[in-house]
């Protein structure tokens, strides 16, 4: 389930953020998200949290997003990961 949330979560950014084709495909898991990359400003993140929710059919509490859910790749993974093994 791993490597499908992977690929289900660059989708993801890659729809919401408007990124360029293959550009999240090239991100690791110490690539920054928010600060790092411009599209992924405060508007941005609401967006995206409601579209990982509807996509990977888990929910995302107001107490779990802070600076450190969306400080990296990793960190966004990991925790869509886990709560997609919860539920």
């Amino acid at each position: 389930m791993q490597n499908d949330t992977d690929d289900l979560l660059r989708a993801v950014l890659t729809d919401v953020l408007g990124l360029k084709p293959g550009q999240a495909a090239g991100f690791t898991a110490q690539t920054g998200l928010f600060g790092a990359l411009p599209e992924l400003d405060s508007m941005a993140v609401a967006n995206l949290l409601a579209e990982i929710e509807d996509r990977m059919g888990i929910t995302i509490d107001d107490e779990d997003v802070d600076g450190d859910l969306l400080a990296d790749y990793g960190s966004l993974l990991g925790f869509v990961a886990a709560r997609r093994e919860a539920a």
